[in-house]
């Protein structure tokens, strides 16, 4: 293939080298394939530019600890693959968009012993996947619809949700029963107590009397977005209270927000189909703190997502 059709085409970093992102390959043996066995992390980019990636790469190596999976890199190592992932494909966006940047790390291959496989070790990718910013430009518009389903949260007794794996089952799941009646929600899932735990890749937070909680980060993936949005509400003068919330909790919140990588924060118009609050969306709280996310990143993600509703 030519120079320029390569030029063209979004590269990836796998298993030591930077090749067009069609040419990584993983076997079919491969453990995450077949047993969800492996661990990721994810930041975006605002106006090009990577958000606390540092912080992201080491919660990505904590999952790797946990799970006990060498990736053969160093944090710096795949902190300056990523870079370069990042950097060679910045030319492909075009006017306003940005990227998820992603790090993948498998145990690698269960071989029988006669497959002739040529690597067996951790399989490890980093990729850049462009922003939903059309699919997603709605709930910035106009409020996420927050629905719990049945399916609760693995227990951390059974697996830690503070270790950010491939194996999502449990999330995927829960959101088929949450969109089953509204295709447009966003589930949130409770924990094995019947507290208020997480979504796919997204935290929750509740506003009452000018006040900020959000559920306790022994029952969920504690989010960078989410650390975020809780520092920047401290600077604002709002309290922040890690703490057990429930249904009766959200079911009489002034406000809710959601925090996710892509999203950063966006506000919820109902939970289980009733208007939270007063209905203002986005709430006196949730503004602030979104404001506040805006002037940190230096890029109004907000009406990046809405010019293309």
């Amino acid at each position: 293939m030519s120079s320029a059709a390569h030029a063209n085409r979004r590269v990836a970093y796998f298993n030591g080298a930077i090749v067009p992102e069609g040419d990584v390959v993983v076997p079919f043996r491969d453990r995450s394939f077949r047993l969800g066995d492996g661990a990721f992390d994810m930041t975006r980019t605002f106006n090009h530019r990577v958000f606390r990636l540092k912080e992201h790469i080491e919660r990505f190596y904590q999952s790797l600890r946990y799970l006990r999976i060498d990736p053969g890199l160093s944090p710096a190592e795949m902190t300056a693959a990523s870079e370069e992932v990042l950097e060679r494909n910045l030319h492909l966006l075009g006017e306003g968009e940005d990227y998820w940047l992603g790090q993948r790390v498998s145990r690698g291959v269960d071989a029988v012993g006669d497959e002739g496989w040529e690597h067996t070790g951790p399989n490890v990718i980093v990729e850049c996947t462009p922003l939903p910013l059309k699919a997603r430009a709605r709930q910035f518009r106009d409020g996420v619809d927050v629905v719990v389903p049945a399916v609760r949260r693995t227990p951390p007794d059974s697996l830690s949700p503070r270790a950010k794996t491939h194996n999502y089952l449990n999330m995927l799941v829960a959101d088929m029963d949450a969109k089953a009646s509204n295709p447009a929600a966003w589930s949130i899932l409770l924990d094995v107590n019947g507290n208020l735990a997480e979504g796919t890749g997204s935290n929750i937070f509740l506003v009452k009397d000018g006040a900020v909680f959000t559920p306790r980060k022994q029952y969920v993936l504690a989010g960078i977005s989410r650390q975020t949005a809780m520092e920047l509400a401290a600077q604002e003068g709002i309290a922040v209270h890690e703490t057990d919330v429930d249904m009766f909790d959200a079911a009489n919140a002034d406000e809710i927000f959601i925090t996710s990588t892509s999203w950063c924060i966006v506000p919820a118009r109902t939970f289980n189909g009733q208007p939270v609050g007063e209905g203002r969306v986005p709430g006196p709280v949730t503004k602030a703190i979104t404001d506040a996310y805006v002037r940190l990143v230096d890029c109004d993600f907000v009406d990046q997502y809405v010019r293309h509703a």
